[in-house]
């Protein structure tokens, strides 16, 4: 059972708190998904995060195969750090972190996700053809798009 991670960084130039306000209101994430993968949102993000929500999306991923996508929010300590769990999808596990820290002219945010894949060896081989390539894509379009909005941190 190989349970790979995926830790990423990005400062910002904005504050605590327009950091928070923005990564923490699940109706966001739609704006920084790539749009080929059709985000949508059924149900759970009518109101402001708390521990034991449950949020129900709609991704088509790969090939256009459209997934549904059940996470729960595990933990939150406003304007530090929430966790994100999936429930139902297309990893054997998914736990995701999202830590905003303070610096000198803006923010950190940190992400620290550990996944599994399913299918066993299969999975395993199809991770650095297909799944870790597709994450890095999700992530460098995140990373662009919270640019485009808050500005490059310098």
């Amino acid at each position: 059972m190989k349970i790979y991670r995926l830790h990423t960084k990005q400062n910002l130039p904005i504050s605590k708190e327009t950091a928070w306000s923005f990564l923490s209101d699940p109706k966001n994430l739609k704006t920084i998904t790539p749009d080929y993968m059709s985000f949508d949102i059924l149900s759970g993000a009518d109101r402001k995060m708390f521990p034991g929500q449950i949020i129900q999306y709609i991704v088509t991923p790969i090939l256009g195969i459209k997934t549904k996508w059940v996470t729960e929010i595990t933990h939150v300590v406003e304007d530090e750090y929430f966790v994100d769990e999936q429930r139902f999808g297309p990893y054997s596990l998914w736990h995701h972190k999202h830590f905003i820290k303070e610096i000198e002219g803006g923010v950190e945010m940190e992400d620290i996700i550990d996944y599994k894949i399913p299918f066993g060896w299969i999975g395993q081989l199809m991770h650095p053809i297909l799944v870790k390539p597709k994450l890095d894509e999700i992530f460098a379009y995140r990373r662009k798009k919270l640019i485009e909005l808050f500005g490059e941190f310098k």
